[in-house]
């Protein structure tokens, strides 16, 4: 267990320093620094002084250390617009898009595991062949336009909840704002919940219909009908407890995947995240948040792969992991 975390520790080490090169070179593909900072009306020899006070004249592998080690330090550069550290304002984005994804995730979870679980036992019946057409429906279409339908109707057609925005936010141990603790604030998190969520509950449904489906083949499964144990127990704790080790795996790299996701659900609905955040910074040219945002992305991507890595090896030790014995 030891080696096999001290591989995945150098595997995710390598992988943050390839972000940070893609990180560093798209900086100098996106615009002029100098212009995005003082504008037009400075004259060629202030722009000339700037660039050589900024190092931009340096050699590019010098530049790319001195970002590196800023980057270990936690300096990911100023923001053109904000003129506040870039992780700064990360930062005070980012608990409004992990809100926002731990509510799609729940949905996810209470919405797909009934109707994996149905789809699963009853596989020729009639509420079970709608699921997986419903399921089908759901990965064809985009989240765009789910979160626009969803808008349409709720927010324009029927004015029953908001169309933009986070709402009322509420202080969370001093932490944080959050919307989760009051009404105003949890009527704004539905619609853009529900976008992400039936994005991605038909992935679920799907894995969970067929893992199930194996696991009802088993011998022990065999076994527990033999012993006259009621179909509930059998389905909900046997069958289920054996199918929901795959999908707690994939769940957690879901989780990582929706803080990069929410780009669009963002854009769409207002929702004041790092997604929004992006998109912004994209519009305004702001190449250092630009930056930082794919640097903590790719941070958060790569510590939520490596921990379910390394909780599926604790949890499941019949895995096969090389220097790793069960």
């Amino acid at each position: 267990m030891v080696s096999f975390i001290g591989r995945r520790l150098c595997q995710a080490l390598f992988v943050l320093l390839i972000i940070s090169v893609v990180s560093f070179v798209i900086q100098d593909n996106l615009g002029d620094p100098v212009r995005q900072m003082v504008g037009q009306s400075v004259s060629l020899q202030e722009r000339a002084a700037l660039q050589q006070e900024l190092g931009l004249n340096d050699p590019l592998l010098q530049q790319y250390g001195r970002f590196l080690m800023g980057a270990l330090q936690g300096d990911l550069g100023m923001s053109y617009y904000y003129k506040q550290p870039t992780l700064d304002v990360i930062v005070s984005r980012l608990p409004a898009t992990l809100e926002l994804s731990f509510c799609a995730l729940l949905l996810v979870i209470i919405l797909a595991t009934p109707l994996g679980v149905i789809a699963a036992i009853h596989p020729k019946s009639l509420l079970s062949r709608a699921v997986l057409f419903i399921s089908t429906l759901g990965l064809s279409i985009p989240i765009f336009i789910v979160a626009v339908f969803l808008m349409y109707f709720f927010a324009i057609e029927w004015r029953v909840l908001p169309s933009f925005g986070r709402g009322e936010t509420t202080s969370f141990l001093g932490l944080w704002q959050t919307g989760l603790f009051n009404q105003d604030g949890l009527r704004h998190l539905l619609l853009p919940s529900f976008s992400l969520a039936f994005v991605l509950t038909p992935i679920f449904i799907r894995l969970i219909r067929a893992e199930m489906q194996d696991v009802l083949q088993s011998d022990f499964i065999r076994y527990a009908w033999s012993k006259g144990i009621s179909a509930p127990r059998i389905y909900f704790l046997h069958a289920l407890k054996n199918t929901m080790l795959p999908v707690i795996t994939v769940g957690g790299i879901q989780a990582g995947t929706l803080v990069a996701y929410t780009i669009l659900t963002e854009s769409i609905f207002q929702w004041p995240g790092m997604g929004l955040l992006f998109m912004e910074a994209v519009t305004r040219v702001d190449v250092p948040l630009i930056s930082a945002y794919l640097m903590v992305v790719g941070v958060i991507f790569v510590v939520t792969n490596t921990l379910v890595d390394v909780v599926y090896s604790m949890v499941n030790p019949r895995v096969r992991i090389p220097g790793y014995s069960a």
